[in-house]
């Protein structure tokens, strides 16, 4: 897993993290004061605020097999 910061469409950075931690309280908050502290002056001058996002970029969504043969033809 990996908790991926974006400013706008562009993605800052991602760190990983581990998904067995994730319900635990303040968890993913170090992560996320750890990466405004990194990237303060950014942030200073991004016209709006961060976002954090959190997936586990080996997962691939499973798509009914119609949609794979619509978008081949």
């Amino acid at each position: 897993m990996q908790l991926m910061m974006y400013i706008g469409n562009d993605l800052i950075e991602a760190v990983p993290v581990n998904d067995k931690d994730l319900r635990v309280p303040g968890y993913l908050g170090k992560f996320k004061r750890y990466l405004k502290q990194k990237y303060e002056d950014m942030l200073k001058s991004a016209a709006e605020p961060p976002e954090f996002l959190v997936c586990n970029p080996e997962m691939k969504p499973d798509l009914p097999a119609e949609h794979h043969t619509e978008q081949a033809a």
